[in-house]
């Protein structure tokens, strides 16, 4: 029986893991290790069973699902405009850049606290750090796509007399796609990244307020199913951001762009 490439790749990253949770398993058993400092996937498949169908994880998990896309679609649009502005502007780049560049250089967890003063608890301070996290990837993408686009084109658009605005829609913007959904790529996964950094700050509810809880309480295996929650969350969202690329850039082959295998 044949399959087709993507299957058979498929079917590898299935046996792969398939392999890893047995050795897992097998060690933890093996070795008598014990469940509060590794517990089997045995055990962990059994305590997330628990928190889905007893109800525990269900208002963590909207509300850092909330957080996650809100912080994610501002970010990005954030990135889109202001990339755009600055690749356009040239002055822009020059005077704003770099202050941009020394912001993304400040470590998010040590200014998540601040975040937490300004907004509170709520989920407006962790949908702000979670915007924050994902507005330099896109920006830099968005410049980077910018500046990619070919010089022969621009000056041929010049020669047929189109404008600024025809040149921007026409050729700057599909040529910029590629890098652009690259960056998109990356954000969707700092996105998950950014809104447990600032719940593990300071939250009254949410996944990593959840992993918090179960830490304190020694409920290892607690946290690895909430672990695996998130790492689904994130693998999702990578999965749209992917899909997305390969609906609206439809004219690149594989060969022609790496990124977006």
């Amino acid at each position: 029986m044949k399959f087709s490439r993507k299957t058979s790749h498929l079917l590898q990253s299935l046996l792969l893991a398939v392999l890893f949770v047995s050795v897992w398993e097998g060690c933890c058993w093996l070795f008598g290790i014990s469940q509060l400092v590794l517990p089997p996937p045995s055990a962990i498949a059994a305590r997330l069973q628990s928190l889905v169908f007893g109800g525990m994880i269900w208002p963590h998990l909207w509300a850092t699902l909330f957080e996650i896309l809100s912080g994610f679609v501002l970010g990005v649009l954030a990135g889109l405009v202001v990339g755009a502005l600055i690749s356009l502007i040239p002055v822009l780049e020059r005077l704003i850049y770099p202050y941009l560049v020394a912001l993304q250089t400040l470590p998010k967890v040590a200014i998540a606290p601040l975040f937490i003063i300004w907004f509170g608890y709520g989920l407006t301070s962790k949908v702000v750090i979670t915007a924050l996290v994902c507005f330099f990837p896109v920006l830099v993408s968005v410049i980077a796509g910018f500046h990619s686009t070919d010089k022969d084109q621009l000056d041929m658009m010049k020669a047929f007399g189109a404008t600024k605005w025809q040149t921007l829609v026409r050729l700057r913007m599909p040529s910029a796609l590629v890098l652009i959904f690259a960056g998109l790529e990356i954000a969707a996964v700092l996105a998950v990244i950014g809104a447990i950094v600032g719940e593990f700050v300071g939250a009254q509810v949410g996944l990593g307020y959840l992993v918090v809880t179960l830490n304190f309480s020694l409920d290892v295996a607690g946290v690895f199913a909430v672990l695996i929650v998130l790492s689904a969350i994130g693998l999702a969202m990578h999965a749209i951001t992917r899909y997305a690329a390969r609906r609206y850039i439809f004219w690149i082959r594989r060969s022609d762009a790496p990124v977006i295998p």
